[in-house]
């Protein structure tokens, strides 16, 4: 019998990242947007862990429920990390993937090649009904093109370049992407405390 491991978003795109990197571990994966609508977070930490934590933590808490937590964003080094934890909501209220690479681009109109280094990271929470039970991380590396390229993946996927490539995450699509990005490195570490987890309650 598989084990339910909930999600604690209700990103779709992002759920669907996850379940593909996951697939092949004996869990039965659900999310906010499936079930538990009422669970309302508020992301307001200085960190990605931090927030991955606070997810995990109070979802687990409020379901019972094995529950992953996850924050990931870019980190732009000229920009000094932004829009970090900000980066899904980088352009405001309005935001939207479209506005925050545009808001991106026009932050970095003119800086030259060698200044447009940056990174994503990503912290994953595992937590249960007793509290926090792990915390992983993963990053990878790149630089921020000066156009968007490519159809695959979301958020500001047309823009980061993976150098040895010279390719955005999306002109590379999932299948590269999902064993080399931000996400897969947090999720491959997650991957062991995940099945430890069940193992020390079988």
């Amino acid at each position: 019998m598989r084990t339910e491991l909930l999600v604690a978003t209700k990103n779709i795109k992002k759920l669907k990242e996850i379940k593909e990197i996951l697939r092949g571990l004996p869990f039965r994966i659900s999310s906010l947007a499936d079930h538990h609508q009422g669970i309302r977070i508020v992301e307001n930490a200085k960190t990605f862990k931090g927030n991955a934590v606070k997810k995990a933590v109070k979802v687990a808490r409020a379901t019972g429920k094995l529950t992953m937590g996850e924050d990931s964003g870019l980190c732009i080094n000229i920009l000094g990390g932004k829009p970090g934890v900000f980066s899904a909501r980088f352009s405001g209220k309005e935001k939207s993937d479209a506005k925050n690479n545009e808001l991106v681009l026009k932050l970095l109109s003119g800086v030259p090649r060698a200044k447009r280094g940056a990174h994503y990271a990503c912290a994953v929470a595992i937590a249960d009904s007793r509290g926090l039970v792990s915390v992983v991380e993963g990053r990878c590396s790149g630089r921020i093109g000066t156009e968007l390229k490519g159809a695959a993946g979301f958020g500001y996927d047309p823009l980061f370049i993976i150098p040895k490539y010279n390719k955005t995450f999306a002109q590379l699509g999932a299948k590269i992407k999902h064993k080399m990005s931000h996400r897969y490195r947090a999720l491959e570490k997650a991957k062991r405390v995940l099945l430890g987890n069940r193992l020390r309650k079988a």
